[in-house]
């Protein structure tokens, strides 16, 4: 290892440590709005670092993070968005409520166990896993597969994003293949009602948030006459990367990059479709001088339609200017995701050039301190944005690292049920 990628892996470890508390993972131990909190979301992607270390107290706060988020369920079944363990104070999200809290909270419950093989953990855990299984299904509304996600109801939670999100349904696949796995480890059978579910989720996914001139989802759109005006308004999307969003009013065509990179990470992809998504983010994405994945492209400027609407998207101050946060904004976090999709893939040296590129991000100085593992960074302008020590961007840096050491970030796959 490069001594320039020793110290980048080293720092994000020690930002972990410096998250981790009795409670479990801090998103940011940084005292700004409520970012200094345990949440559902960055919390399990802490815990799905953690459990690639192999260290035994980074995988100790793992397991306190899920305990944390578990005991502090809603009544309904809801996992908080955050919670401040020193105050008692939950929140399940802002105008509504976080779909993808509880989607990772499952993931990284599964993956925990499954990494752990830790049977006091699940014996505690189960209840709380099966009230949020019942409450996921009842969120289908319609009952046909797909769960509905309300505006502002997941990560990109002041973006202008809202229906059937394909970032959510690829969590509620993993989620629901991490419910067959402990149901077998529990019952010692499998449940084969959940198996069908699954796999016609994949099958949903596969029909409704891919477009080609060969209109495959013949038969199998969720709404053919959404399915027919989306393809016909959007030949230029065709066969380049999956499809964002759709709802009652249409579909959305924004490039959604953690929607396309867990589409390969979790197998939903075939071998074409990764081609035309890697060329995509070659060619249309990824910055010379720092390659770095944004939230979703194009940017929304003020000329475009869509920038009134965007303009009242926030929860304490309008952060969605051009190129910044989820608006354009390059992201360390998703950039890690992609590392160990492409090292999964054997495709190396994208996968290390794009880690240096995390690590050189996680370096930049804000506040006159360097190594200040930034929320994201300017599109344009490179500069590091948002909040400071986000452990989800040292997340990242372990995340990659362990991938290209052979360390799948998921560990439960289809196979195994």
């Amino acid at each position: 290892m490069a001594e320039n990628d020793r110290e980048g892996y080293d720092r994000a470890i020690g930002l972990m440590r410096d998250c981790a508390t009795e409670d479990g993972f801090l998103a940011t131990p940084t005292e700004r709005s409520n970012y200094r909190r345990i949440w559902g979301r960055d919390g399990a992607i802490l815990v799905l670092a953690a459990l690639r270390t192999g260290d035994s107290d980074l995988i100790t706060t793992a397991r306190r993070t899920l305990e944390t988020l578990a005991r502090h369920q809603g009544p309904h079944g809801e996992i908080p968005s955050n919670v401040d363990p020193a105050t008692g104070r939950i929140s399940y999200g802002g105008t509504t409520g976080r779909v993808d809290a509880g989607l990772w909270f499952a993931i990284g419950c599964a993956e925990y166990w499954h990494s752990t093989g830790d049977g006091t953990f699940l014996d505690a855990l189960l209840p709380a896993i099966e009230r949020l299984r019942f409450l996921l299904g009842a969120w289908e509304f319609n009952n046909r597969g797909l769960l509905y996600v309300p505006m502002t109801g997941d990560w990109a939670d002041e973006y202008l994003q809202s229906g059937y999100v394909l970032y959510d349904q690829l969590l509620y696949l993993h989620a629901q293949r991490g419910f067959a796995a402990l149901h077998a480890e529990v019952h010692g059978s499998r449940d084969h009602a959940l198996l069908e579910r699954l796999s016609r989720l994949r099958h949903l996914i596969r029909a409704n948030y891919w477009f080609d001139e060969h209109d495959t989802a013949a038969g199998d759109a969720y709404h053919e006459v959404l399915y027919r005006r989306g393809q016909e308004a959007a030949p230029h999307c065709a066969n380049r990367y999956w499809m964002p969003s759709f709802s009652p009013s249409g579909y959305s065509y924004r490039f959604d990059a953690f929607a396309n990179v867990l589409a390969s990470l979790l197998d939903v992809a075939d071998a074409g479709q990764r081609q035309r998504v890697d060329a995509y983010i070659e060619e249309e994405l990824l910055h010379d001088d720092l390659p770095l994945l944004p939230a979703f492209h194009p940017v929304i400027e003020p000329v475009h339609e869509d920038w009134e609407d965007l303009q009242m998207m926030f929860s304490y101050t309008f952060k969605n200017n051009p190129y910044e946060y989820h608006n354009g904004g390059l992201w360390p976090m998703l950039t890690g995701f992609y590392v160990a999709d492409l090292a999964r893939r054997e495709r190396s040296d994208q996968a290390r050039s794009l880690l240096r590129a995390v690590h050189r991000a996680n370096a930049l100085a804000m506040d006159g301190e360097s190594w200040s593992f930034p929320e994201y960074l300017h599109g344009r302008n490179l500069t590091p944005g948002g909040t400071r020590h986000q452990g989800w961007s040292a997340a990242a840096a372990v995340i990659g690292h362990h991938a290209l050491e052979g360390r799948n970030l998921f560990g439960i796959d289809d196979d195994q049920l």
